[in-house]
C-alpha cells in the first residue's frame, strides 16, 4: 500500500503474479489481452521525464503515469483516459507519444480503489468484477485532481485537453461536459449511449447541453459495440446544444472496428490509427491546447 506521505514519484515495483505484487503502472498488459501483437509500438523516453507519480484525490493517492519534455515548464496538458484494461503499457506509450509532441501527458489509474484490471482473464470478469463498480462521480473527481497535479508540475492549465480510448472515450465525452477549463477533447470509440446504473447514471448523449469544449469523435463503422444511430443522435444533439460544443466532429472509418488504435491487439488498423492520431494532434492545436 502507498504510504500517505508520498506525493511525488513512486518507485517502480517488480511484478510477480505468484506473490500478487502489482507491477509498476504503465508496464505489462492485462491477462485478458495476452498474447500481445508483434506489431506493438514502443516509444522511447529519450528527452522525457516519464514514469509513475501519485496524485492526491480526496483521501486517496491515485497512481498515474506521466510523461513530459525534460526540464520544460508551461507545457500544454493532455489528460489521457485509459481503456477498459487500465493504465498498461499501451497507455503509457501514448503518454510518451504526446510528450514527444511537447505535451505534459498524464494517465491516472481510475480503477485504483476498485482493483487491478491486469489480473482478470476475460472481458466478462473484468466488467462484472471491477469496471461496473467504478462510479462516474469518482472518476470526475480523480480527473480534476490529476489536472490540478499537472498544473503544479509544469503544466499550463490554460491549454488543457483530454484524450480517451474505449471506456475512456466515454469518459472523455463526460469530462468535456464536466470541466469548464477544458479546451478540447478527443474520444476514440467511446460509447455515447447505453444502459444506466447507479455508478453510471448518465450518458454523454444525456448531457450534451453541458459541453464546455468541442470533441473529436473517432469511430469504426464495423464496431458492433457502438450503434451508428447513437452517433447520429449525438451529432443532432450537439448541433442544438451550446456553442462551446457545436464545433465537435465525428470521423467514422469504414473498415475499422472497435479498438482500431490499439496496436497491441488484432483489432489494430494501421492506416486508420495513424490518420486518427494525426487528426487528434491537429485538433488539439486548432483549439488552443498545443
Amino acid at each position: 500500500m502507498l504510504k500517505p506521505e508520498i506525493d511525488s514519484l513512486i518507485p517502480h515495483v517488480p511484478f510477480n503474479r505468484r506473490t500478487f505484487i502489482k507491477a509498476a503502472l504503465g508496464t505489462g498488459f492485462a491477462a485478458a489481452v495476452l498474447p500481445v501483437s508483434a506489431q506493438t509500438i514502443h516509444t522511447d523516453s529519450d528527452g522525457l521525464e516519464a514514469g509513475e507519480v501519485a496524485v492526491r484525490s480526496g483521501g486517496t493517492l491515485v497512481p498515474a503515469y506521466r510523461a513530459q519534455p525534460k526540464g520544460k515548464t508551461h507545457l500544454p496538458v493532455i489528460i489521457v483516459v485509459h481503456e477498459i484494461f487500465g493504465v498498461h503499457e499501451h497507455i503509457a506509450d501514448v503518454c510518451r507519444r504526446f510528450a514527444k509532441e511537447g505535451y505534459l501527458a498524464i494517465a491516472p489509474d481510475l480503477y485504483q480503489r476498485q482493483g487491478d484490471p491486469t489480473v482478470f482473464t476475460s472481458m466478462q470478469q473484468l466488467n462484472e468484477q471491477l469496471v461496473s463498480k467504478v462510479p462516474d462521480e469518482q472518476v470526475m473527481g480523480d480527473l480534476d485532481a490529476t489536472v490540478a497535479w499537472a498544473g503544479e508540475h509544469g503544466g499550463d492549465l490554460n491549454r488543457l485537453g483530454v484524450n480517451g480510448f474505449c471506456w475512456g472515450g466515454r469518459i472523455a465525452w463526460l469530462y468535456a461536459e464536466h470541466n469548464p477549463r477544458l479546451k478540447a477533447g478527443v474520444a476514440w470509440y467511446g460509447r455515447v449511449a447505453g444502459a444506466k446504473t447507479a455508478n453510471t447514471p448518465a450518458n454523454p448523449l444525456d448531457q450534451v447541453a453541458r459541453l464546455h469544449a468541442p470533441v473529436l469523435g473517432l469511430y469504426g463503422l464495423q464496431d458492433q459495440s457502438i450503434p451508428q444511430d447513437t452517433l447520429e443522435q449525438m451529432k443532432q444533439a450537439i448541433a442544438q446544444g451550446p456553442e462551446a460544443g457545436r464545433g465537435s466532429q465525428f470521423v467514422v472509418y469504414d473498415d475499422a472496428g472497435h479498438a482500431f488504435f490499439a496496436d497491441y491487439r488484432p483489432s489494430y488498423r494501421k492506416a486508420d490509427a495513424e490518420d486518427g492520431w494525426r487528426r487528434a494532434l491537429v485538433w488539439f492545436k486548432q483549439h488552443g491546447v498545443a
